[in-house]
Protein backbone atom coordinates (compact mmCIF):
# COMPACT_ATOMS: atom_id res chain seq x y z
CA UNK A 1 0.00 0.00 0.00
CA UNK A 2 2.79 2.41 0.96
CA UNK A 3 4.63 1.66 -2.28
CA UNK A 4 1.46 2.40 -4.24
CA UNK A 5 0.99 5.75 -2.46
CA UNK A 6 4.60 6.75 -3.15
CA UNK A 7 4.21 5.84 -6.82
CA UNK A 8 1.03 7.91 -6.98
CA UNK A 9 2.83 10.88 -5.46
CA UNK A 10 5.61 10.58 -8.00
CA UNK A 11 3.10 10.41 -10.86
CA UNK A 12 1.31 13.52 -9.58
CA UNK A 13 4.62 15.35 -9.26
CA UNK A 14 5.43 14.37 -12.83
CA UNK A 15 2.04 15.61 -14.10
CA UNK A 16 2.49 18.91 -12.28
CA UNK A 17 5.92 19.41 -13.77
CA UNK A 18 4.63 18.67 -17.29
CA UNK A 19 1.86 21.22 -16.86
CA UNK A 20 4.21 23.81 -15.48
CA UNK A 21 6.56 23.32 -18.38
CA UNK A 22 9.57 22.47 -16.19
CA UNK A 23 11.45 19.36 -17.27
CA UNK A 24 14.47 17.60 -15.85
CA UNK A 25 16.19 17.91 -19.19
CA UNK A 26 16.07 21.70 -19.02
CA UNK A 27 17.86 21.62 -15.67
CA UNK A 28 20.32 18.99 -16.91
CA UNK A 29 21.21 20.90 -20.09
CA UNK A 30 22.17 23.99 -18.11
CA UNK A 31 23.75 22.40 -15.05
CA UNK A 32 25.89 20.04 -17.13
CA UNK A 33 27.84 23.17 -18.01
CA UNK A 34 27.73 24.81 -14.56
CA UNK A 35 27.77 21.98 -11.99
CA UNK A 36 28.35 18.77 -13.97
CA UNK A 37 29.01 16.55 -10.94
CA UNK A 38 25.69 17.48 -9.40
CA UNK A 39 24.06 16.27 -12.59
CA UNK A 40 26.02 13.01 -12.70
CA UNK A 41 25.16 12.30 -9.06
CA UNK A 42 21.47 12.89 -9.68
CA UNK A 43 21.55 10.74 -12.82
CA UNK A 44 22.95 7.87 -10.73
CA UNK A 45 20.25 8.26 -8.08
CA UNK A 46 16.99 6.45 -7.39
CA UNK A 47 15.32 9.84 -7.81
CA UNK A 48 16.40 9.98 -11.43
CA UNK A 49 15.34 6.38 -12.02
CA UNK A 50 11.89 7.17 -10.61
CA UNK A 51 11.44 10.46 -12.53
CA UNK A 52 11.81 12.66 -9.46
CA UNK A 53 13.46 15.62 -11.11
CA UNK A 54 15.11 18.78 -9.80
CA UNK A 55 11.90 20.77 -9.45
CA UNK A 56 10.37 18.24 -7.06
CA UNK A 57 12.91 19.30 -4.44
CA UNK A 58 13.99 22.75 -5.63
CA UNK A 59 10.72 24.15 -6.94
CA UNK A 60 10.05 25.58 -10.38
CA UNK A 61 10.86 29.25 -9.81
CA UNK A 62 14.56 29.05 -10.69
CA UNK A 63 14.73 28.89 -14.49
CA UNK A 64 17.86 30.89 -15.38
CA UNK A 65 20.92 32.67 -13.98
CA UNK A 66 18.69 35.69 -13.43
CA UNK A 67 16.61 34.07 -10.67
CA UNK A 68 19.05 31.82 -8.82
CA UNK A 69 17.82 33.25 -5.51
CA UNK A 70 14.43 31.70 -6.24
CA UNK A 71 15.70 28.14 -5.96
CA UNK A 72 14.14 26.24 -3.09
CA UNK A 73 16.56 24.62 -0.63
CA UNK A 74 15.04 21.37 0.68
CA UNK A 75 14.20 20.81 4.35
CA UNK A 76 13.12 17.59 6.08
CA UNK A 77 9.55 18.49 5.13
CA UNK A 78 10.56 18.27 1.47
CA UNK A 79 11.83 14.73 2.00
CA UNK A 80 8.73 13.85 4.04
CA UNK A 81 6.55 14.19 0.93
CA UNK A 82 7.80 10.73 -0.06
CA UNK A 83 9.63 9.49 3.06
CA UNK A 84 7.19 10.46 5.77
CA UNK A 85 7.82 7.57 8.17
CA UNK A 86 11.61 7.95 8.08
CA UNK A 87 11.41 11.70 8.61
CA UNK A 88 9.08 11.18 11.57
CA UNK A 89 11.53 8.66 13.07
CA UNK A 90 14.29 11.19 12.60
CA UNK A 91 12.23 13.86 14.35
CA UNK A 92 11.75 11.50 17.30
CA UNK A 93 15.49 11.01 17.76
CA UNK A 94 18.52 12.87 19.05
CA UNK A 95 19.88 13.89 15.65
CA UNK A 96 16.84 16.09 15.08
CA UNK A 97 17.78 18.25 18.08
CA UNK A 98 21.46 18.54 17.17
CA UNK A 99 21.12 22.15 16.00
CA UNK A 100 19.13 23.21 19.06
CA UNK A 101 21.56 21.53 21.45
CA UNK A 102 24.50 23.32 19.81
CA UNK A 103 22.79 26.69 20.10
CA UNK A 104 21.94 25.96 23.74
CA UNK A 105 25.58 25.74 24.83
CA UNK A 106 26.21 28.71 27.16
CA UNK A 107 29.10 30.19 25.15
CA UNK A 108 28.01 29.13 21.66
CA UNK A 109 27.36 32.76 20.74
CA UNK A 110 30.97 33.63 21.61
CA UNK A 111 32.36 31.48 18.81
CA UNK A 112 33.10 32.72 15.26
CA UNK A 113 29.90 32.48 13.23
CA UNK A 114 31.84 30.67 10.51
CA UNK A 115 32.37 27.92 13.08
CA UNK A 116 28.77 27.74 14.16
CA UNK A 117 26.26 28.74 11.51
CA UNK A 118 28.92 28.75 8.77
CA UNK A 119 29.30 24.98 9.26
CA UNK A 120 33.09 25.09 9.68
CA UNK A 121 33.10 23.91 13.28
CA UNK A 122 30.25 22.75 15.53
CA UNK A 123 27.69 23.60 12.85
CA UNK A 124 29.39 21.31 10.36
CA UNK A 125 27.94 18.29 12.16
CA UNK A 126 25.12 19.79 14.18
CA UNK A 127 23.57 21.07 10.93
CA UNK A 128 21.65 17.81 10.61
CA UNK A 129 19.34 19.06 13.37
CA UNK A 130 16.00 20.65 12.52
CA UNK A 131 15.94 24.44 12.38
CA UNK A 132 13.12 26.81 13.20
CA UNK A 133 11.65 28.99 10.46
CA UNK A 134 13.52 31.97 11.93
CA UNK A 135 16.82 30.06 11.86
CA UNK A 136 16.27 28.96 8.27
CA UNK A 137 15.54 32.55 7.31
CA UNK A 138 18.75 33.66 9.00
CA UNK A 139 20.79 30.99 7.22
CA UNK A 140 19.28 32.09 3.90
CA UNK A 141 20.27 35.73 4.38
CA UNK A 142 23.27 35.37 2.08
CA UNK A 143 21.08 33.90 -0.64
CA UNK A 144 22.40 30.37 -0.18
CA UNK A 145 20.68 28.79 2.81
CA UNK A 146 22.90 25.74 2.87
CA UNK A 147 22.77 23.45 5.87
CA UNK A 148 19.00 23.37 6.31
CA UNK A 149 18.23 20.03 4.67
CA UNK A 150 19.28 17.67 7.53
CA UNK A 151 18.74 14.42 5.61
CA UNK A 152 21.64 15.18 3.27
CA UNK A 153 24.08 14.93 6.17
CA UNK A 154 23.95 11.14 5.74
CA UNK A 155 22.30 10.74 2.31
CA UNK A 156 24.70 13.11 0.59
CA UNK A 157 23.66 15.29 -2.33
CA UNK A 158 22.60 14.64 -5.06
CA UNK A 159 22.65 10.88 -5.19
CA UNK A 160 20.93 10.54 -1.78
CA UNK A 161 21.99 6.92 -1.68
CA UNK A 162 20.47 4.62 0.95
CA UNK A 163 23.37 2.23 0.32
CA UNK A 164 25.86 4.98 1.14
CA UNK A 165 24.01 5.93 4.32
CA UNK A 166 24.04 2.29 5.46
CA UNK A 167 27.84 2.15 5.45
CA UNK A 168 29.67 2.89 8.70
CA UNK A 169 31.73 5.53 6.88
CA UNK A 170 28.55 7.60 6.62
CA UNK A 171 28.86 8.16 10.38
CA UNK A 172 32.60 8.85 10.26
CA UNK A 173 32.38 12.54 9.35
CA UNK A 174 30.82 13.52 12.67
CA UNK A 175 31.49 10.66 15.05
CA UNK A 176 35.22 11.17 15.26
CA UNK A 177 37.75 13.17 17.22
CA UNK A 178 37.69 14.92 20.56
CA UNK A 179 34.55 13.98 22.46
CA UNK A 180 32.93 11.29 20.31
CA UNK A 181 35.57 9.18 18.51
CA UNK A 182 33.15 6.35 17.82
CA UNK A 183 34.55 5.86 14.33
CA UNK A 184 38.07 5.33 15.64
CA UNK A 185 36.75 2.94 18.29
CA UNK A 186 34.53 1.00 15.88
CA UNK A 187 36.93 0.78 12.94
CA UNK A 188 39.68 -0.66 15.17
CA UNK A 189 37.54 -3.03 17.25
CA UNK A 190 36.87 -6.55 16.00
CA UNK A 191 33.38 -5.76 14.68
CA UNK A 192 34.63 -2.84 12.63
CA UNK A 193 37.71 -4.65 11.38
CA UNK A 194 35.56 -7.54 10.17
CA UNK A 195 33.21 -5.20 8.33
CA UNK A 196 36.07 -3.32 6.67
CA UNK A 197 37.50 -6.69 5.60
CA UNK A 198 34.10 -7.51 4.10
CA UNK A 199 34.16 -4.24 2.21
CA UNK A 200 37.50 -5.06 0.59
CA UNK A 201 36.32 -8.64 -0.06
CA UNK A 202 38.89 -10.31 2.20
CA UNK A 203 35.98 -11.85 4.09
CA UNK A 204 32.87 -13.21 2.34
CA UNK A 205 29.60 -11.27 2.37
CA UNK A 206 27.93 -13.85 4.65
CA UNK A 207 30.31 -13.13 7.55
CA UNK A 208 28.66 -11.47 10.56
CA UNK A 209 30.04 -7.96 10.95
CA UNK A 210 27.85 -5.25 12.50
CA UNK A 211 27.92 -1.66 11.28
CA UNK A 212 27.07 1.43 13.32
CA UNK A 213 23.59 1.22 11.85
CA UNK A 214 23.15 -2.42 12.91
CA UNK A 215 23.25 -1.41 16.56
CA UNK A 216 22.00 2.17 16.48
CA UNK A 217 19.43 2.08 13.66
CA UNK A 218 17.69 -1.26 14.12
CA UNK A 219 15.41 -2.05 11.17
CA UNK A 220 16.46 1.28 9.65
CA UNK A 221 14.85 3.31 12.43
CA UNK A 222 16.15 6.86 12.06
CA UNK A 223 15.66 7.87 15.72
CA UNK A 224 19.19 6.76 16.76
CA UNK A 225 18.71 6.60 20.54
CA UNK A 226 20.84 4.88 23.19
CA UNK A 227 20.23 3.90 26.79
CA UNK A 228 22.80 6.23 28.34
CA UNK A 229 22.45 9.05 25.84
CA UNK A 230 25.32 11.26 24.76
CA UNK A 231 26.41 12.49 28.20
CA UNK A 232 26.12 9.16 30.10
CA UNK A 233 24.01 10.69 32.85
CA UNK A 234 20.47 9.64 33.64
CA UNK A 235 17.63 9.85 36.10
CA UNK A 236 16.54 8.57 38.50
CA UNK A 237 19.67 8.62 40.63
CA UNK A 238 21.12 5.19 41.48
CA UNK A 239 20.43 3.48 44.78
CA UNK A 240 24.18 3.27 45.45
CA UNK A 241 24.79 6.34 47.64
CA UNK A 242 28.32 7.01 46.44
CA UNK A 243 27.32 6.85 42.79
CA UNK A 244 24.24 9.01 43.49
CA UNK A 245 26.44 11.65 45.16
CA UNK A 246 28.95 11.51 42.31
CA UNK A 247 26.28 11.84 39.64
CA UNK A 248 24.72 14.76 41.52
CA UNK A 249 28.09 16.53 41.43
CA UNK A 250 28.28 15.94 37.67
CA UNK A 251 24.72 17.20 37.13
CA UNK A 252 25.66 20.34 39.07
CA UNK A 253 28.74 20.84 36.89
CA UNK A 254 26.48 20.46 33.84
CA UNK A 255 24.34 23.23 35.29
CA UNK A 256 21.12 21.18 35.43
CA UNK A 257 21.14 21.15 39.23
CA UNK A 258 22.01 24.20 41.31
CA UNK A 259 24.54 24.04 44.18
CA UNK A 260 21.75 22.96 46.56
CA UNK A 261 20.71 20.09 44.26
CA UNK A 262 17.53 21.70 42.91
CA UNK A 263 16.67 21.59 39.15
CA UNK A 264 17.64 24.62 37.08
CA UNK A 265 16.12 26.01 33.86
CA UNK A 266 18.94 24.27 31.97
CA UNK A 267 17.41 20.91 32.89
CA UNK A 268 14.53 21.71 30.53
CA UNK A 269 17.05 22.32 27.73
CA UNK A 270 18.74 18.97 28.40
CA UNK A 271 15.35 17.24 28.41
CA UNK A 272 14.43 18.84 25.09
CA UNK A 273 17.77 17.83 23.56
CA UNK A 274 17.04 14.16 24.35
CA UNK A 275 20.62 13.54 25.51
CA UNK A 276 19.59 11.80 28.77
CA UNK A 277 17.07 9.16 29.76
CA UNK A 278 14.79 10.55 32.45
CA UNK A 279 13.03 7.40 33.65
CA UNK A 280 14.07 3.83 34.37
CA UNK A 281 11.49 2.64 31.83
CA UNK A 282 12.90 4.81 29.05
CA UNK A 283 16.44 3.64 29.82
CA UNK A 284 15.42 -0.03 29.95
CA UNK A 285 13.56 0.24 26.65
CA UNK A 286 16.74 1.35 24.87
CA UNK A 287 18.88 -1.22 26.69
CA UNK A 288 16.50 -4.03 25.65
CA UNK A 289 16.75 -2.91 22.02
CA UNK A 290 20.54 -3.13 22.24
CA UNK A 291 20.44 -6.62 23.75
CA UNK A 292 18.10 -7.74 20.97
CA UNK A 293 20.71 -6.72 18.40
CA UNK A 294 23.58 -8.31 20.33
CA UNK A 295 21.68 -11.61 20.44
CA UNK A 296 22.07 -11.96 16.68
CA UNK A 297 25.71 -12.89 17.31
CA UNK A 298 26.01 -13.50 21.08
CA UNK A 299 24.10 -15.15 23.89
CA UNK A 300 21.83 -12.90 25.94
CA UNK A 301 23.92 -13.59 29.04
CA UNK A 302 27.10 -12.49 27.30
CA UNK A 303 25.46 -9.32 25.97
CA UNK A 304 24.01 -8.36 29.34
CA UNK A 305 27.33 -8.99 31.10
CA UNK A 306 29.29 -6.88 28.60
CA UNK A 307 26.83 -4.00 28.80
CA UNK A 308 26.90 -4.19 32.59
CA UNK A 309 30.68 -3.74 32.43
CA UNK A 310 30.10 -0.55 30.47
CA UNK A 311 27.66 0.63 33.14
CA UNK A 312 30.27 -0.03 35.82
CA UNK A 313 32.89 1.92 33.89
CA UNK A 314 30.53 4.89 33.93
CA UNK A 315 30.26 4.45 37.69
CA UNK A 316 34.05 4.35 38.10
CA UNK A 317 34.56 7.32 35.77
CA UNK A 318 31.88 9.30 37.59
CA UNK A 319 33.76 8.87 40.87
CA UNK A 320 36.96 10.34 39.44
CA UNK A 321 35.00 13.09 37.73
CA UNK A 322 33.09 14.03 40.85
CA UNK A 323 36.30 14.20 42.88
CA UNK A 324 37.76 16.65 40.38
CA UNK A 325 34.56 18.73 40.33
CA UNK A 326 34.55 18.95 44.12
CA UNK A 327 38.17 20.13 44.10
CA UNK A 328 37.33 23.00 41.76
CA UNK A 329 34.02 23.72 43.48
CA UNK A 330 35.92 24.17 46.75
CA UNK A 331 37.92 26.97 45.12
CA UNK A 332 34.66 28.78 44.38
CA UNK A 333 33.32 28.22 47.89
CA UNK A 334 36.48 29.61 49.44
CA UNK A 335 36.58 32.66 47.18
CA UNK A 336 39.77 31.58 45.39
CA UNK A 337 37.89 31.59 42.07
CA UNK A 338 35.46 34.48 41.64
CA UNK A 339 32.10 33.80 40.03
CA UNK A 340 32.14 35.09 36.42
CA UNK A 341 29.32 37.47 35.49
CA UNK A 342 28.10 35.02 32.85
CA UNK A 343 27.68 32.18 35.38
CA UNK A 344 24.34 31.54 37.03
CA UNK A 345 25.99 29.95 40.08
CA UNK A 346 29.37 30.13 41.85
CA UNK A 347 30.57 26.72 40.69
CA UNK A 348 32.35 25.17 37.69
CA UNK A 349 30.38 24.81 34.45
CA UNK A 350 31.88 22.16 32.15
CA UNK A 351 29.60 23.21 29.28
CA UNK A 352 31.56 26.46 28.88
CA UNK A 353 34.24 24.25 27.28
CA UNK A 354 37.42 26.15 26.37
CA UNK A 355 35.79 29.43 27.42
CA UNK A 356 36.03 28.46 31.10
CA UNK A 357 37.67 31.37 32.98
CA UNK A 358 40.59 29.49 34.56
CA UNK A 359 43.13 26.90 33.48
CA UNK A 360 41.97 24.44 36.13
CA UNK A 361 38.38 24.64 34.86
CA UNK A 362 39.56 24.12 31.31
CA UNK A 363 41.33 20.97 32.48
CA UNK A 364 38.03 19.92 34.12
CA UNK A 365 36.21 20.38 30.80
CA UNK A 366 38.79 18.23 28.99
CA UNK A 367 38.50 15.56 31.68
CA UNK A 368 34.72 15.46 31.21
CA UNK A 369 34.20 15.99 27.49
CA UNK A 370 37.20 14.08 26.17
CA UNK A 371 38.51 11.56 28.67
CA UNK A 372 35.33 10.57 30.51
CA UNK A 373 33.60 10.19 27.16
CA UNK A 374 36.34 7.90 25.89
CA UNK A 375 36.30 5.80 29.04
CA UNK A 376 32.67 4.74 28.74
CA UNK A 377 32.39 4.93 24.95
CA UNK A 378 35.48 2.72 24.65
CA UNK A 379 33.93 0.22 27.05
CA UNK A 380 30.63 0.03 25.14
CA UNK A 381 32.38 -0.09 21.75
CA UNK A 382 34.61 -2.99 22.79
CA UNK A 383 37.81 -0.98 22.31
CA UNK A 384 40.20 -1.64 25.21
CA UNK A 385 42.79 0.95 24.17
CA UNK A 386 40.27 3.78 24.18
CA UNK A 387 38.67 2.64 27.42
CA UNK A 388 42.02 2.48 29.21
CA UNK A 389 44.75 4.63 27.69
CA UNK A 390 42.71 7.35 25.98
CA UNK A 391 40.05 7.35 28.70
CA UNK A 392 40.58 5.99 32.20
CA UNK A 393 44.35 6.61 32.38
CA UNK A 394 43.88 10.18 31.15
CA UNK A 395 41.18 10.78 33.76
CA UNK A 396 43.53 9.61 36.51
CA UNK A 397 46.20 12.04 35.31
CA UNK A 398 43.65 14.84 34.95
CA UNK A 399 42.56 14.35 38.55
CA UNK A 400 46.16 14.45 39.82
CA UNK A 401 46.83 17.64 37.88
CA UNK A 402 43.60 19.30 39.06
CA UNK A 403 44.29 18.48 42.71
CA UNK A 404 47.86 19.74 42.45
CA UNK A 405 46.77 22.93 40.68
CA UNK A 406 44.03 23.52 43.28
CA UNK A 407 46.58 23.25 46.08
CA UNK A 408 48.90 25.68 44.32
CA UNK A 409 46.02 28.15 43.90
CA UNK A 410 45.19 27.89 47.60
CA UNK A 411 48.78 28.53 48.64
CA UNK A 412 49.04 31.49 46.27
CA UNK A 413 45.70 32.88 47.50
CA UNK A 414 46.70 32.62 51.17
CA UNK A 415 49.94 34.53 50.54
CA UNK A 416 48.04 37.60 49.37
Amino acid sequence: MLKFILQLILILVGVFLLVSGISAQECVNCHKQITPNIVSDWQASKHSQNDVNCSACHGDQHTSSQNVASVKIPTPETCAACHESRVQEFKNGKHAVAWASMKAMPTAHWQPMAMMEGMKGCGGCHKLGIKTEAEIKELKKDGAGFGVASCDACHTRHIFSADEARQPQACQTCHTGFDHPQWEMYSSNKMGVRYLLKQNHTLPEAVAAPTCQTCHMQDGNHAVRTAWGFLAVRLPLPEDKQWADDRTAILQALGVLDPTGKPTPRLDVVKAADVVRLTQEDWQKERDKTIKVCKQCHSANFAKAELAKGDQMIREADHLMAEAIRAVNGLYQDGIIAKPASYAYPSPDVLTFHDAPTVIEQKLFVMYMEHRMRTFEGAFHANPDYALWYGWSEMQRDLTEIKEKAQEMRVSHNRK
